[in-house]
């Protein structure tokens, strides 16, 4: 079974709020298997004119669970926590290639 990507892009509009978020988040992403592969950090557009502040990419085992993720009430509570600290939040699900043998 292939591997589900979960890309954020968002504009974090007030840290301190945001901070919240991001000190829970992690907690029920484990719960759910997942793991982030990048949080934030520095990144550089090299083609098109796609150019987000901040960026996020999780992995998690299925796309089902990465689906029961997003819409766990542990996750809703947490979300909830992120309202009006950000200007935008756009995710994206994805599922991988599975790996040939």
């Amino acid at each position: 079974m292939p591997v589900a990507y979960l890309i954020v892009e968002m504009h974090i509009t007030d840290m301190e709020q945001y901070k919240q978020y991001m000190a829970e988040a992690p907690a029920a992403v484990k719960a759910h298997g997942g793991e982030y592969l990048v949080r934030g950090g520095r990144h550089e557009s090299l083609e098109g004119d796609w150019t987000p502040h901040r960026v996020a990419m999780l992995r998690f085992p299925s796309f089902e669970r990465a689906k029961a993720f997003y819409g766990s009430e542990q996750y809703a509570a947490i979300r909830a926590k992120r309202k009006g600290a950000v200007e935008y939040f756009n995710s994206v699900l994805v599922e991988g290639v599975a790996a040939p043998v």
